[in-house]
């Protein structure tokens, strides 16, 4: 085992159970830390010895590991060498056609290998790169294709019709499409067949092919720029209003990186499966990010299915994911789950949502030598901002952990007060991987921010310890007739039970209470219905939590790309 791989192991001792905030991550190597002034007005935890951008992040790896295998999708497999050529050919074919430092490019692209190779050539030449999840639909890309002033956009080739035209947006001078990705089983490339009845892509703009910008003569120097800049633009998810682009800077991302390779123990040896969209924040930072900057390799899946997750895990000798648990839940769930040789998997992060403790039980039965991480964090935060130290995950199955070593989270009251242990409020998060503001967005980054603090607008409590509880979104919690009623509550519990996959808990207007508990549950198990579940929760809960109605459903529950309910979509369908 490796040091890197030993860390994870060593932090699973009994005796951590009491060492307190702070404490926690002393087993970690951890490069020195010290306080830093950054963007004007404050003053972070940083570490000492760090990459000064994400570019340099990705050039000491090519230099360290030059054939080492980097990149994996299908039958293409490129070792850092080979990955770096490709990164320069398509860095000179942008800075041929214009693209300078300091410009917007968008990636308007799924789990595909041009998205890895875009991503590296955007920071090579110095601009910032805008990812947009491939979902999103026309007016949404017009909004922020134009918000962001985006200069070109790299497109999945069948999302051609999405794009805006030409005189929409005259600042957009390049497109450029990216061929279909193969399958995970390899073979010839799958188009994106639209379901019956589906409207048609209206024919886009003539677009520039992938290939065609890799005839460029290669870029080799990258462009200088400060660690303060901006690295990318993302944009939230946008479930209230316009959705607003988190500037992450060099900075935030190189803490970020480090903050995963460190916490989680990730070595140059782990192969990480990507199975969660590329252009949010989970999969660019926990699975690109920290695999450039620990020189593992990255394997492309270009979507989720359980099934076809197992094989390839298998396959590639997989040690490392981070998803949502119901991702965890569903590969369980397979029959011939237990055929696969899934032994090298040894580093299981999700975030998202809590694990139910039966979920956490058979994946330690079935993999013994899997560890598996809550992280909790957000857009605003570069992803991670506490992680459950190894070992403590099932004994703490209702914390998302304790801050990360250059992180700060408190609860504050209505009145930005920071509140004793174990009392609940919002929490505020601090640290040099928590973003400088919104793109353009002044008014937006004034509410949200206090001197470099951000305010998440989830509802949660630190305890004496340092562990970190998130009970609901501030908008989430329910009021039943006065009564507090915290959904995630509701929601592990109905989740633990057998057949459920997962649930969400949402208030159902009512004249008299002012809300009642409804659950929407996505059940496996036909045995599972209304009854059942509401017969569950009675003998567990306050009779005021138990819901009072409930909608099964055989699908998955509507989620964002990072892998959170969406639970306004669940309340219109009440």
């Amino acid at each position: 085992m490796s040091e890197a791989g030993s860390a994870i192991e060593a932090k699973a001792g009994k005796g951590a159970a009491r060492r307190g905030p702070g404490n926690w991550w002393a087993d970690c190597r951890l490069p020195a830390i010290r306080h830093e002034a950054h963007f004007g007005d404050r003053v972070v935890r940083c570490f000492v010895e760090r990459a000064r951008s994400f570019h340099d992040l990705f050039a000491a790896t090519v230099a360290a590991h030059p054939d080492r295998e980097a990149l994996v999708c299908g039958s293409l497999r490129l070792d850092w060498r080979g990955l770096d050529e490709r990164v320069a050919r398509v860095a000179g074919g942008l800075a041929a056609r214009g693209i300078e430092a300091g410009d917007r490019v968008a990636l308007f692209v799924s789990n595909r290998p041009e998205f890895v190779i875009a991503l590296f050539a955007i920071q090579r030449i110095g601009a910032i790169a805008v990812p947009i999840g491939a979902r999103e639909q026309r007016d949404g890309l017009r909004w922020i294709l134009g918000h962001c002033g985006a200069r070109a956009v790299f497109h999945d080739a069948e999302l051609a019709g999405r794009l805006p035209a030409a005189a929409e947006l005259p600042m957009l001078a390049l497109r450029v499409a990216c061929p279909p990705p193969e399958s995970p089983a390899g073979g010839a490339p799958q188009p994106d067949v639209p379901p019956e009845g589906a409207p048609q892509e209206r024919p886009g703009e003539p677009s520039l092919a992938f290939s065609e910008l890799e005839t460029a003569s290669p870029l080799r120097e990258a462009a200088a720029v400060e660690e303060e800049a901006a690295a990318v633009i993302l944009y939230t998810s946008g479930t209230t209003g316009r959705p607003k682009g988190a500037m992450l800077t060099h900075l935030n991302v190189v803490h970020s990186a480090a903050h995963f390779v460190t916490c989680m123990g990730i070595a140059a040896e782990d192969r990480s499966l990507l199975a969660v969209p590329a252009s949010h924040v989970t999969g660019l930072i926990a699975n690109i990010a920290s695999f450039v900057a620990a020189g593992g390799a990255l394997v492309v899946m270009p979507a989720f299915k359980a099934a076809e997750f197992l094989v390839l895990a298998a396959r590639e000798r997989i040690s490392h994911t981070l998803m949502v648990p119901a991702m965890y839940n569903l590969a369980l769930l397979q029959p011939d789950f237990g055929i696969h040789d899934l032994s090298a998997w040894r580093i299981g992060g999700y975030g998202g949502a809590p694990m139910p403790v039966a979920t956490i039980d058979a994946l330690a039965a079935r993999l013994p030598g899997l560890t598996l991480l809550n992280a909790y964090g957000a857009t605003e935060t570069t992803s991670p901002t506490t992680m459950i130290p190894a070992g403590l995950t099932r004994d703490h199955a209702d914390s998302v952990g304790v801050a990360l070593p250059c992180a700060d989270v408190i609860a504050v009251d209505d009145e930005g007060r920071e509140l004793p242990p174990g009392e609940v409020g919002e929490l505020w998060i601090a640290g040099p991987m928590v973003v400088r503001g919104y793109w353009n967005d002044e008014a937006a980054t004034a509410r949200e921010f206090t001197a470099g603090w951000w305010h998440s607008g989830d509802l949660g409590s630190v305890d004496a310890d340092g562990f970190v509880r998130v009970f609901d979104r501030k908008k989430d919690m329910l009021n039943r007739g006065g009564y507090k009623i915290f959904s995630v509550e509701v929601e592990n519990l109905i989740a633990a039970m057998p057949g459920v996959v997962e649930a969400a808990v949402v208030g159902r207007p009512c004249p008299v209470l002012g809300e009642r508990v409804h659950a929407f549950v996505h059940a496996t198990d036909p045995a599972v219905d209304a009854e059942a579940i509401r017969a569950f929760c009675a003998e567990r809960l306050a009779d005021y939590k138990v819901p009072e109605t409930v909608t099964i459903t055989a699908e998955p529950l509507p989620r964002n790309p990072n892998g959170k309910l969406l639970k306004r979509v669940l309340r219109e369908k009440l």
